[in-house]
């Protein structure tokens, strides 16, 4: 069962930042209700920005010992998983890469004081051209991926998206790719309701966004309801800071999706933008 999902209307100044959660490696088949939703946003940007240039975007199966970015030109489709059905193993996302614009996001993480270095080597894994099939299904808008710091917690991770936020201005997409709950321990299959659980914690995250906290946003940990259960690991959670940290101050969270899957999986998806 899902959430209801809603149609936004994306601003008119900057590119908004924008969080998506891209579920299972099973979210490129299954759609649901968030893909679509998903390719009705995309369309619209790329309708408003017709100068979109290119993407970039934090998934957390790419976890690096410090600050990573990809620099290569044509980076591969990895299939970063095991035991789904054959045709998941069949798809490839052949968006091109961006060194130019690669280069740009490390000047300004060196600008902020960020220590980053490039990786021409690296591809593409399903955090990051799952939710883009979707996206962006005709696979031409260059993508740039930025890894995880290992250690790394949501102030750092904000940090990093505060420090690439003028690329909004720029004709660039800042995605936060992770997702709104992700406890894989109690993945059973199967369409059953919501765990309250679930609802409870991603509720609370979108209250605290609403309100513009911040600071109990950085300390979500200690702070909303069924943290720890709702995200054994931080990972899967941190991009939202990326995002956040892109969208600056002053933000509102418009919602693409509030939807469900396999009762603990919230595929939670906004568009970050300054308060009207």
């Amino acid at each position: 069962m899902s959430t209801s999902s809603q149609d936004i209307s994306l601003s008119r100044s900057n590119i908004p930042a924008l969080f998506v959660s891209h579920g299972a490696p099973l979210f490129a088949l299954d759609a649901g209700e968030t893909g679509p939703a998903l390719t009705r946003w995309g369309a619209a940007l790329r309708t408003q920005f017709p100068g979109l240039r290119g993407v970039l975007i934090m998934s957390p199966h790419w976890m690096a010992p410090g600050v990573r970015v990809g620099t290569g030109a044509q980076p591969t489709t990895w299939h970063d998983f095991g035991g789904f059905p054959p045709a998941l193993y069949q798809l490839h996302y052949p968006a091109p890469g961006s060194p130019a614009l690669a280069g740009e996001v490390l000047a300004l993480l060196h600008q902020a004081g960020i220590e980053a270095e490039g990786d021409a080597k690296r591809p593409f894994d399903h955090g990051a051209w799952v939710p883009l099939m979707h996206l962006f299904p005709q696979a031409d808008v260059p993508v740039v991926q930025i890894a995880l710091p290992e250690h790394a917690g949501p102030a750092e991770v904000y940090a990093l998206g505060a420090a690439v936020q003028s690329l909004r201005s720029q004709g660039v997409l800042v995605i936060g790719s992770g997702s709104m709950t992700h406890n894989l321990g109690e993945f059973f299959g199967g369409a059953r309701e919501p765990a309250p659980y679930v609802l409870a914690f991603s509720r609370w995250i979108e209250a605290a966004l609403a309100r513009g906290d911040m600071a109990a946003l950085l300390d979500y940990r200690r702070q909303a309801p069924e943290a720890t259960r709702a995200h054994p690991t931080e990972d899967h959670f941190l991009p939202l800071f990326f995002a956040l940290g892109a969208a600056g101050k002053d933000l509102h969270a418009n919602y693409l999706s509030r939807e469900v899957m396999y009762s603990m999986l919230a595929m939670d998806a906004f568009e970050l933008q300054p308060q009207a």
